[in-house]
């Protein structure tokens, strides 16, 4: 079991993220006392696309070449349609997803980012919830879709939109101080 304040959470991001799909997870599992760390194929900052613009930037920490599956708890993974769709061209981002995945830890995705979540091949099998636009990509990769707002499959969580924030973060929150999927640890 691990402590959320001793967690280190990994949010894997690039440029067009959705701005609250970022900040909201990053600011709730901050106050619950972890470690969050922003990793990230770019270097300096990336810039969120909020509405019909570029919005607010954040600092990359890690250089997603550098990131190592072991030294985190948990993987999130925000949504908007810029951010997975480039991400998901990125070898060393699907390689971090697929193997994060493989250990059993805690790997969260929202919105559009269960794209990466096929990439990595890590649905079939799995029940999710996404976008709405993304279910037929889910299906057709193995899962088993479903309208709620926070699905858990074993330590994969999924959630559909930034209406469900506040349930997606808890459940990661959950997750995280229950570790009962951690295979690595087992």
């Amino acid at each position: 079991m691990t402590q959320i304040s001793n967690a280190k959470i990994a949010i894997l991001a690039t440029h067009g993220y959705e701005k609250s799909e970022l900040f909201e997870p990053k600011r709730q599992l901050e106050e619950a006392g972890a470690e969050v760390v922003i990793v990230s194929p770019e270097k300096g900052e990336i810039t969120s696309w909020d509405d019909q613009s570029w919005g607010r930037s954040i600092s990359v920490d890690m250089d997603i070449a550098d990131a190592r599956v072991e030294d985190f708890d948990a993987l999130v993974l925000p949504g908007g349609q810029i951010n997975p769709d480039i991400l998901r061209t990125d070898e060393h981002s699907v390689k971090f997803v697929r193997d994060f995945f493989n250990t059993g830890k805690t790997l969260a995705a929202i919105c559009h980012a269960p794209w990466m979540l096929i990439e990595a091949d890590v649905v079939r099998g799995r029940k999710v919830t996404s976008w709405p636009s993304v279910r037929t990509d889910l299906v057709n990769a193995g899962g088993d879709w479903e309208d709620s707002e926070v699905v858990v499959d074993e330590a994969l969580v999924t959630s559909r939109n930034p209406g469900d924030l506040d349930a997606f973060c808890a459940k990661i929150i959950e997750e995280v101080r229950e570790g009962r999927h951690d295979r690595a640890a087992a």
